[in-house]
């Protein structure tokens, strides 16, 4: 079994206590690695080092910064099986997808190295006939990157790419489920030879995660994560008023029209809310039937969804992975048994496997209503609720009537409904005849309780830049 250790200025340190992390497969519920918890003073350590490595990094012209990211992105395809390797042991994801997660990341590193001679700032007219005005873009300082379980290794340099082509350096915090990878993850730091000190990356108990969060030369805080992190983020942000970006719970919903081709939408339904054991922030939560075909649409839902199995995906990849862990198992069951008390009906799935793993089936609950809390409130997991509707505005009343606004979703085959949703959903994505898919070049960022700022493309990049402007009388 591995110890890892953490991350500061180039260097895997040595721990300064005994408390470590424990990870285990949640397929098996095997220890699989233990993980050094970071103390206070290694958190303002690193920090320190960040802060020290970002006034030199920040004059590097955009394009020797952009030369290191490419290193970067190298480094991580090299070591693509290694970290593939740790993600699939700590998630439960099939190595291939795992190692494969990895790929992903190197290109979006590749993508917003891509920034380098496109960071722009602005000339302003002036009032004044012998005075320019120019608006230009700057770093923030330290990054504090908080990172989730569900994609730990993507995520990452969703959040560090970006950062780094800014002109900012990082200090990363990951999941205490998943850490083991963020730490093969480091290797290829050094792989790359980035300057000491830009890219830190240490575990930590929540208390240090504050401490780490509040530290004065933090300028911003990045988080993917619940919409309870992401209190607890702005309340950090209060000690230095530091900027916070944070993506946060979702709840997309589907509307499927009469005229919707129900096999497609059937089968893209089915592949987004069990990809991952539906860990996935944009993945259908509930689905908008229309009353003239909800009985078809939900005799194919459940027909794919009781096809579906649980299981190790170590062992068979085609299987449907586990949840990340007992607690979040728990939850979910809990949450199918409040709604069919309630009135649902259960169509697929909805019962505890036995055994070892936190495996839970594709759940389908018919007979919703917009009041329930399964409606209402993030599974996070692979359950799907259905609630039919009579016309595309009543769907659309209810897709907006929510405290979350992410992902949303239409199938229809005419264009007239499709840009009616597109003009008064609100959420910061709508994917029309398709699942959500996150493209690295647009920006994902959520209304409401789902986030602030956001992550991806142009907007996404300048999320981790301030503004100077330069008044010049000549």
């Amino acid at each position: 079994m591995r110890i890892y250790k953490n991350f500061i200025g180039n260097h895997f340190v040595e721990p300064q206590n005994a408390d470590l992390i424990a990870v285990h497969d949640p397929a098996t519920e095997q220890l699989v690695a233990q993980v050094s918890a970071a103390t206070a003073e290694q958190a303002r350590s690193a920090v320190d080092a960040a802060a020290v490595a970002q006034k030199l990094w920040r004059k590097l012209p955009g394009i020797d910064r952009a030369k290191y990211l490419h290193k970067l992105a190298d480094a991580l395809v090299a070591r693509a099986p290694e970290i593939g390797k740790a993600l699939a042991a700590e998630s439960g994801k099939s190595l291939n997808d795992a190692s494969n997660e990895a790929i992903y990341a190197a290109e979006i590193t590749r993508y917003h190295a891509e920034w380098a001679r496109r960071i722009e700032g602005e000339i302003i007219p002036s009032d004044s006939p012998s005075e320019n005005l120019l608006l230009m873009r700057e770093p923030i300082g330290v990054v504090a990157c908080l990172i989730p379980f569900n994609y730990p290794v993507y995520t990452l340099l969703r959040k560090i790419a970006p950062a780094l082509i800014a002109g900012n350096t990082v200090v990363v915090r990951p999941s205490n489920n998943t850490p083991c990878s963020a730490f093969e993850i480091a290797q290829a730091v050094l792989d790359a030879g980035l300057p000491t000190g830009v890219i830190n990356i240490l575990s930590m108990q929540h208390e240090v995660a504050e401490s780490l969060c509040t530290h004065s030369k933090v300028g911003m805080i990045t988080l993917t994560g619940s919409v309870g992190a992401g209190r607890k983020v702005l309340e950090y942000s209060k000690t230095n008023i530091a900027k916070s970006s944070l993506e946060l719970g979702g709840k997309t919903p589907v509307i499927v029209e009469a005229d919707a081709d129900l096999e497609l939408a059937a089968s893209e339904i089915t592949s987004s809310k069990t990809t991952n054991c539906g860990q996935l922030c944009t993945a259908v939560e509930r689905v908008y039937v229309n009353r003239k075909v909800a009985a078809k649409l939900i005799f194919l839902l459940k027909q794919k969804f009781s096809n579906l199995q649980c299981g190790n995906r170590a062992q068979n990849p085609a299987h449907m992975g586990p949840l990340i862990n007992a607690a979040a198992r728990n939850n979910t069951h809990q949450m199918v048994e409040r709604a069919i008390a309630d009135g649902a009906t259960l169509e697929a799935g909805g019962v505890l496997p036995e055994g070892k793993g936190f495996f839970y089936p594709a759940t389908l609950l018919g007979n919703c209503r917009q009041g329930m809390e399964i409606v209402q409130e993030e599974v996070f997991g692979p359950v799907l609720c259905v609630v039919e509707y009579d016309t595309v505005e009543q769907a659309l009343e209810m897709a907006n009537d929510h405290q979350f606004g992410l992902s949303s979703i239409i199938y229809t085959a005419d264009y007239r409904t499709a840009m009616r949703v597109a003009n008064n959903i609100e959420a910061g994505e709508l994917y029309i005849n398709r699942i959500p898919a996150d493209p690295y070049q647009g920006y994902h960022a959520g209304w409401k309780r789902s986030g602030l700022g956001g992550d991806d493309g142009k907007h996404g990049m300048l999320e981790f830049t301030q503004t100077r402007l330069v008044v010049m009388k000549y």
